[in-house]
């Protein structure tokens, strides 16, 4: 059975945002070795794996993504700088500009989307990384910046059981 998982700001390629965002890897190559080899692990050739955005420095996306598992989806974020034809033909299935709607109720974006408990909807997002500003998920939001998430993709189902298992904590405690 295939699954779905989702992962955002790989950065693949790109020594600024190691340093940057203080990630754990002395370069820019352990930092690509670490993640292609962390997210073959997760996921087969079979699953599905969004990319919430900045999927890796310029010219370098075709040499990484043809060394990923999986059926791969872009949703762009603001330095996917190609057009989606070009996206395309280095091997995602399929990219969005704007964000889009999974399964009648999660909206897949790279910016954090306001959503309140009137709306039925959750979304799951990147772009903030680390920022202590922003919850690693609530009862309406999953953030998948590689830096939350071990540098691999996200399984769909743990997160799902992450935010029914957080609301109902957080119900318990009213």
């Amino acid at each position: 059975m295939s699954r779905i998982f989702f992962i955002a700001d790989t950065h693949f390629g790109d020594e600024r945002i190691r340093k940057y965002e203080n990630r754990p890897f002395d370069n820019a190559e352990q930092m690509d070795r670490h993640m292609v080899s962390a997210w073959n692990k997760a996921v087969s050739c079979d699953d599905t794996v969004y990319v919430l955005g900045d999927f890796g420095a310029d010219g370098y996306e075709g040499e990484i993504l043809s060394l990923l598992n999986g059926k791969k989806y872009l949703v762009k974020g603001n330095h996917d700088k190609k057009s989606n034809s070009e996206y395309r033909k280095l091997g995602f299935c399929e990219v969005y500009d704007h964000p889009i709607i999974i399964n009648e109720f999660w909206i897949l974006s790279h910016d954090a989307l306001y959503v309140n408990s009137n709306m039925p909807y959750a979304n799951l997002f990147g772009h903030v990384h680390n920022s202590p500003i922003v919850k690693d998920y609530s009862s309406q939001h999953y953030c998948v910046c590689v830096e939350r998430i071990n540098y691999a993709p996200m399984d769909f189902e743990d997160i799902k059981k992450q935010i029914i298992n957080g609301s109902a904590q957080t119900s318990a405690h009213k």
